[in-house]
């Protein structure tokens, strides 16, 4: 990776193998702006259940998971919605970083690859902003993948998909390199 490059991570809150979340993830990872690099974390599901009792000893997985988180740019996360809610796997990804400093301030993009699937959107969205992250609306996208059949390459090569991709991709990096002056941090 070059030290100009923007790092960011991509999660997904799905463990199948076939995901649309993950396609889209992937296909992300290949449409990224060329001073951009994409992370997809992929150990989702070694991470153990939450468990408040172990802070200060948290596990390597999670501290390599805060590790990362700190170390990006920005967070891309795409999540199906079962049951109307988060997945239980990115809740508990989440859970285990509420109580640091690793999203404090951290540029988020959701992605959410069914429009139906508005629930799980609105509570990650607010999960991600009791955090203190800063959700950017403008990178936030909603396609439709369902029934579609599209793998990354898939997503990469379909005209509409690739480009509302390519445009949010374009946004987010816009917000983390030149990030928006808070007025009211200058009083």
């Amino acid at each position: 990776m070059d030290a100009g490059k923007i790092r960011l991570l991509a999660i997904s809150g799905s463990l199948r193998a076939a995901s649309f979340n993950t396609a889209l993830l992937k296909a992300a990872q290949q449409l990224a702006p060329k001073d951009v690099d994409i992370i997809l974390y992929t150990e989702l599901g070694n991470l153990p259940f939450f468990n408040p009792d172990l802070e200060g000893a948290e596990p390597v997985s999670v501290l390599n998971f805060r590790a990362l988180i700190k170390s990006v740019g920005g967070i891309l996360i795409a999540s199906p919605e079962y049951a109307h809610g988060v997945t239980g796997v990115m809740k508990n990804a989440l859970d285990w970083v509420v109580s640091g400093e690793e999203f404090v301030g951290k540029p988020v993009a959701l992605f959410n690859t069914s429009p139906r699937a508005s629930h799980a959107y609105t509570a990650l969205k607010e999960t991600i902003t009791v955090m203190s992250a800063r959700i950017v609306d403008e990178a936030s996208i909603t396609v439709a993948l369902m029934g579609t059949k599209l793998d990354a390459e898939g997503i990469v090569a379909h005209p509409e998909i690739s480009q509302a991709l390519q445009q949010s991709l374009i946004a987010f990096t816009k917000t983390i390199k030149f990030p928006a002056v808070d007025p009211q941090a200058e009083d």
